[in-house]
């Protein structure tokens, strides 16, 4: 219940007998298809009291880390990609720290003004994921050409980046009732395509002189870690096969 409360909400909501076994808690604020977020805070009032606490502390936590990074990220990609690229080079690093106080705060605060507007849609964790969904493919096709590919350069990934998000609007917005995680695989697809037909135009060698020079000792893991991921998927494969 607590690794995947989606399945064990399913399987209790679409079981009569047991759902009628809980009780009148129960039937309160129960989960639905249209209503699916409410999986999660439905299962923790069945919790006792010292565990339920334990979630809820976890929840923060997560929800604190999550804001944590994201307002990281802002602060730097703006004060280093964007302020001192292109309004101030020669500013000191006491003003980029300044100035990277200031645009976390100002991302907080249309954050807060965004956030309320969430409640008026359906699944807000779904909504999210439909729009950064938009960007994500495009970024994942850098990291793996430019990892695993030396021919790519700078200026296929760029090109790649800035077409995946009017491909992945033509596919979200056209009448294909396509799902959104069908949508980002096919905008991956379409964006690895651009980089490598780009870069391979633009090449002047065989390999970028700016490629990434994998060894790999980088990918060795020690053997307690092996176990443990494979213990992981095999209780992940039961559980599925179980319960799905």
């Amino acid at each position: 219940m607590v690794v995947i409360p989606g399945i064990a909400a399913y399987v209790i909501t679409n079981d009569s007998g047991l759902l009628a076994g809980l009780g009148d808690i129960g039937q309160t604020n129960m989960p639905s298809l249209a209503h699916a977020d409410k999986a999660y805070p439905w299962l923790t009032q069945f919790l006792p009291i010292g565990l339920k606490g334990m979630v809820f502390a976890a929840l923060a936590a997560a929800i604190v880390s999550s804001l944590a990074s994201m307002l990281n990220s802002t602060a730097t990609i703006f004060t280093m990609d964007i302020y001192k690229e292109y309004i101030a080079p020669e500013s000191s690093d006491s003003r980029l720290v300044n100035v990277g106080r200031v645009s976390a705060i100002i991302a907080l605060v249309i954050a807060c003004i965004v956030a309320p507007m969430l409640g008026r849609i359906g699944q807000a964790f779904q909504y999210i994921q439909e729009y950064t969904g938009l960007v994500s493919p495009g970024i994942l096709a850098v990291f793996l050409l430019g990892l695993f590919w030396h021919k790519t350069n700078s200026k296929g990934a760029i090109i790649g980046v800035l077409l995946s998000i009017p491909f992945a609007l033509f596919l979200k917005f056209m009448p294909l009732n396509m799902p959104f995680l069908d949508q980002m695989m096919y905008t991956l697809l379409f964006t690895m395509a651009v980089i490598v037909l780009v870069s391979l135009g633009s090449a002047t060698s065989a390999v970028d002189n700016k490629a990434i020079e994998l060894d790999p000792e980088m990918f060795k893991t020690d053997k307690m870690f092996n176990l443990g991921a494979y213990a992981i998927l095999i209780i992940l494969a039961v559980l599925y096969s179980v319960f799905w």
